[in-house]
């Protein structure tokens, strides 16, 4: 079943999705990677405010490439999210809700999503170019200095993701590989 949700997340939201779930999301995305999630996650630890509020919102782990003439950006295919791993769960915990990349999480981030009720969606890795079409704006709003790893804020309408971890500790990449065990036999 196709589900629609508008963004920014939150616990009603989050109590709905189950693993597996195809979604389309709507609204305000961050775009982060490891450099700007280092920072972040220092910014923190030394009682500095985030370049902008976390609770609720989505982070897209995303390699912006440069837009073309017309176009507000390039080929936005989703990066390893487990690079990300070592510090997503104190994000998680300051309120993130949200997080779209490719590849398996952590025991402690799939552990953080479950505790403080977050979310964590796959996105097709390899259609960077048509998941480009699904954004409507981006603009660098931190850590310019970083390049492609700066902090964006990019506005998605029917961006195409799976529920791969969700508050009840399934875990969709999990579920496949029991299902092709299962299968082979």
């Amino acid at each position: 079943m196709l589900k629609r949700i508008t963004l920014p997340l939150n616990d009603d939201i989050i109590r709905e999705l189950r693993a597996g779930d195809s979604v389309l999301l709507t609204g305000p995305v961050y775009v982060a990677r490891d450099a700007a999630h280092r920072r972040m996650v220092e910014a923190m630890e030394r009682g500095e405010r985030l370049p902008f509020d976390i609770s609720g919102q989505t982070i897209y782990y995303m390699g912006p490439s440069p837009a073309p003439p017309g176009k507000v950006i390039g080929s936005a295919g989703p990066t390893t999210s487990g690079r990300m791993d070592v510090y997503t769960p104190r994000l998680i915990e300051k309120g993130l809700k949200g997080m779209i990349g490719k590849g398996m999480r952590s025991q402690a981030v799939k552990e953080a999503i479950v505790e403080f009720r977050a979310v964590y969606f796959g996105a097709v890795g390899g259609a960077g170019a048509v998941i480009s079409r699904s954004i409507r704006n981006a603009e660098v709003i931190a850590y310019n200095d970083l390049d492609a790893e700066a902090v964006r804020k990019i506005e998605v309408e029917d961006f195409p993701v799976v529920v791969v971890n969700d508050i009840y500790g399934a875990d969709l990449y999990d579920d496949g590989k029991a299902a092709y065990r299962k299968a082979v036999k």
